[in-house]
């Protein structure tokens, strides 16, 4: 398939890295008048129109719109049963994300709706979420269970996402989150939930091979250090590295058990220090080659494979809708670190996964320009999943999931026209959606 009058090509890499960082987010390379040859559902080639090949095969006429790789979205929690726009009206009458919680909403809110629901009925709502999110550009997703809360309702929730791997157009990742709050069952024995994560649900997870990370919300009110590392150690025996929930409500050191135990992405970050910028600067990052230099640490999969660099990952999404702070995206790049940004998806605290507007609010609220929010939203979340060898930019063998525009003025226009439906065709794997 050759698509051709491409206005601008977005995101082109001949490098190897696996991760921007520093003044590299800054830098998005474009092709202007370009064309792009997709084969296998993998990008083949592309250059600018002075090269472009005659084909016999399909040809699909871009009409002068940008092509951009499709958004990769590596924080989301879309399995979830029903809305909570009840929490959203409380929020307005001035209750916090905390008090809320206490009188028993939030999270196990929405666990006490997913149990009532099948699985089939579970996967059905999920579906519909997924569909919108392709349609708005997003073409790679990690997806966490959490709602669950118990070893049956937390399997529940892994095998719809392992369905939505199997049927859905886009790349799924799955994650174990059944440290995500404590359930109502064991309400005052928080101690003896994490040996229910760490002892019955880990071992089960895994034997079934339902998730490909594990995460934990830490942070207060929620799981300590010393639980969170527990937990991640376990997962990384199963061969599950770890994602961090961490300084959302307060500083609460996730940042740091990130660090010592060889997360791949620290996320959330809106209660960040100077402090957790200067662990994150001794962290390992991945060189071209993905190599690392985590020591005893779990950073090589069970498969043998080296993992890249631990990613912070900020969340705007969610401080737009909660009305608290946003993560320091701008300092974070401005001490030579990566970011990603994500959406959050959630019933409770986030529960949109427009990408696009992902990346306004990076630009507006975070002070990133708009090349570096791009980057955050495509490389470097791909990177935050495990995937930027094949997926966030526009490299020859990369899975070809890519979006088409209505003709721009420039590539900032994306994220400054933040409601305006750019979008018009949308690729995965090289077929339209």
């Amino acid at each position: 398939m050759l698509i051709k009058n491409v206005g601008k090509l977005v995101g082109v890499r001949d490098d190897e890295k696996l991760c921007l960082k520093g003044r590299e987010m800054a830098e998005l390379k474009t092709i202007d008048n370009a064309w792009m040859f997709v084969e296998n559902g993998r990008i083949e080639a592309f250059g600018s129109v002075d090269s472009m090949p005659s084909t016999e095969g399909e040809t699909v006429d871009a009409e002068g719109g940008y092509v951009f790789p499709s958004f990769c979205d590596s924080h989301t929690h879309i399995v979830y049963a029903g809305s909570r726009e009840g929490e959203f009206v409380d929020k307005i009458r001035g209750l916090s994300y905390a008090e809320i919680a206490r009188r028993g909403g939030g999270i196990l809110n929405s666990a006490d709706r997913l149990h009532d629901l099948s699985e089939d009925e579970l996967y059905e709502q999920a579906m519909r979420r997924v569909r919108e999110i392709v349609q708005k550009g997003t073409g790679a997703v990690e997806i966490k269970s959490g709602y669950g809360l118990n070893t049956a309702d937390e399997l529940k929730m892994l095998r719809v996402i392992r369905r939505i791997k199997q049927t859905a157009p886009l790349k799924v990742v799955a994650t174990f989150l059944g440290a995500h709050a404590v359930s109502r069952e064991y309400a005052g024995r928080q101690d003896e939930y994490v040996d229910l994560v760490v002892n019955e649900m880990l071992p089960e997870v895994a034997r079934e091979g339902l998730a490909d990370f594990v995460d934990v919300f830490c942070d207060e009110g929620f799981f300590t250090l010393e639980e969170t590392a527990r937990i991640l150690q376990t997962g990384l025996k199963y061969g599950l590295r770890g994602k961090i929930h961490g300084q959302e409500l307060a500083d609460s050191g996730g940042v740091e058990v990130a660090v010592e135990n060889a997360a791949l992405s620290v996320d959330h970050l809106e209660s960040m220090t100077e402090r957790d910028i200067e662990l994150l600067k001794k962290a390992p990052l991945s060189s071209p080659e993905g190599d690392t230099n985590v020591q005893n640490k779990g950073n090589e999969a069970s498969s043998g494979a080296v993992w890249g660099a631990l990613i912070p990952t900020a969340l705007p999404g969610t401080s737009f809708f909660l009305n608290m702070p946003f993560a320091p995206g701008r300092r974070i790049i401005d001490a030579g670190l990566p970011l990603a940004v994500a959406s959050d998806y959630n019933p409770g605290s986030t529960p949109s996964g427009d990408m696009k507007f992902v990346v306004s609010l990076a630009c507006i609220k975070m002070r990133l320009l708009p090349a570096e929010a791009i980057n955050a939203a495509t490389v470097n979340s791909a990177a935050a999943m495990d995937l930027s060898r094949e997926y966030g930019s526009i490299r020859r063998g990369n899975v070809a999931n890519f979006f088409i525009t209505e003709p721009l003025s420039s590539v900032d226009f994306l994220p400054y026209a933040y409601t305006t439906p750019v979008i018009r065709r949308v690729f995965l794997r090289g077929e339209e959606q």
